[in-house]
């Protein structure tokens, strides 16, 4: 941290589970029932392309009935992909969440993920913040 202020980076959570463009949906669900987590970023290279949440997958995949095995997660995946950078501070981090109504962001340094952050690891750690992201625990518009 600098001088009060907190980077995404000092929040962010290391961990970051990806799957490439033609991965089977079906994988995908695998991978993230495995490390149970909501969200998965689709990669081309180092490179984030989409991100595919939960919601994702019970929209395009589980409403329309459609097989996993048949998919690729380039079909369910929401993109473009909203990122920030690592030394990017928490507050332009829930600023940006907010405008464009999403629930996490890949952080990237140097054209390469590093970790991703969530609005609820700003509300935990950071919860001045919480009225920035008020918008996005409203009733649903578009999240991921």
């Amino acid at each position: 941290m600098v001088a009060g202020i907190i980077l995404v980076r000092d929040v962010m959570s290391k961990e970051v589970r990806v799957v490439r463009p033609d991965t089977t949906v079906k994988e995908v669900v695998a991978t993230m029932n495995k490390f149970n987590i909501g969200s998965i970023i689709v990669v081309q290279g180092e490179r984030p392309v989409g991100i595919i949440t939960e919601r994702d997958i019970l929209r395009r995949l589980v409403e329309p009935c459609l097989a996993p095995e048949t998919l690729t997660a380039r079909h369910i995946m929401t993109s473009p992909v909203v990122t920030i950078n690592e030394n990017a501070s928490i507050e332009e981090a829930a600023r940006l969440m907010a405008k464009k109504k999403v629930k996490r962001l890949p952080v990237m340094e140097d054209d390469k993920i590093v970790g991703v952050i969530t609005y609820t690891d700003i509300v935990f750690k950071v919860p001045t913040l919480l009225s920035i992201l008020e918008e996005l625990v409203r009733p649903y518009r578009r999240s991921y």
